[in-house]
């Protein structure tokens, strides 16, 4: 990389230019790369054929998916349609139980007309598109800052534990995968996991190990804050608004003038 150090430090001599440039490149000052899960680096975008994922596969949607794909499409110009690309790759993961074939991937460019390449790009830049088999349910574990300091990763060794599992696994019986993501936009309800579409907020190892129990159970645990408080009201009960709110026209004169 290359630093612009007249501009930015326009009374430093040239000695120190160069002790700054020598520090920035030490060891000590290098941040390691970290991925999410323990795959390979080339995994990220590069596809290679498999029993259960290669180009001579075929996808179609049902007749049922059809009908959603077909009201996304409608929702933009004729000429632009190729704008649904996102909403469409995800109907068709969800007809897939969860994960996203290249089979699908060159569906939707070709129902969409346009260059395979680029559903391939959307495809492989966002996390929410899973291009290998997950289990039933896919336990997506929040350790950014706010959920790390609450415990996310007594959470997440919970869910490790009763599942079997490491990051980026899917259990022995195929049910569960386990994830670890960035930041889920429930920072007032940390920590929390991400099961399918629901979210399952302010947790503690035993509320973790009661939601997968019921999972495993084939029951279906209540989503949201698992402490008794709803949505994200102070943990201690309301601090303000705790009157009677005033109604229509308080405040105002009723003789018309202003």
């Amino acid at each position: 990389f290359f630093f612009s150090f007249p501009a930015v430090y326009p009374f430093m001599s040239f000695t120190g230019v160069r002790q700054l440039a020598r520090q920035a490149l030490s060891p000590q000052w290098q941040r390691s790369l970290q991925t999410l899960a323990p795959v390979r680096s080339d995994k990220l975008f590069v596809h290679r054929d498999t029993n259960k994922n290669s180009q001579q596969q075929t996808f179609k949607f049902t007749e049922e998916t059809m009908k959603k794909v077909d009201a996304v499409i409608a929702m933009f110009p004729a000429e632009h349609k190729r704008a649904a690309v996102i909403p469409v790759l995800d109907l068709a993961q969800r007809q897939n139980q969860g994960w996203l074939p290249i089979a699908a991937m060159n569906e939707v460019a070709k129902l969409l007309e346009m260059p395979k390449i680029r559903v391939y790009e959307v495809a492989t830049f966002y996390t929410m598109f899973n291009r290998d088999p997950i289990g039933k349910y896919h336990v997506q574990v929040c350790t950014t800052t706010p959920c790390m300091v609450r415990g996310a990763y007594d959470v997440m060794d919970t869910v490790k534990r009763e599942l079997g599992v490491e990051n980026g696994g899917t259990s022995a019986c195929g049910k569960f995968t386990m994830t670890e993501v960035e930041c889920l936009g429930a920072c007032c309800n940390a920590p929390m996991v991400q099961i399918n579409d629901e979210f399952y907020e302010d947790l503690t190892p035993q509320t973790t190990k009661h939601i997968l129990d019921e999972l495993k159970a084939g029951r279906t645990p209540k989503p949201g804050p698992q402490n008794g408080r709803s949505a994200a009201e102070p943990q201690g009960g309301l601090t303000s608004l705790k009157g009677k709110p005033f109604g229509p026209g308080h405040g105002l004169r009723t003789d018309g003038a202003l």
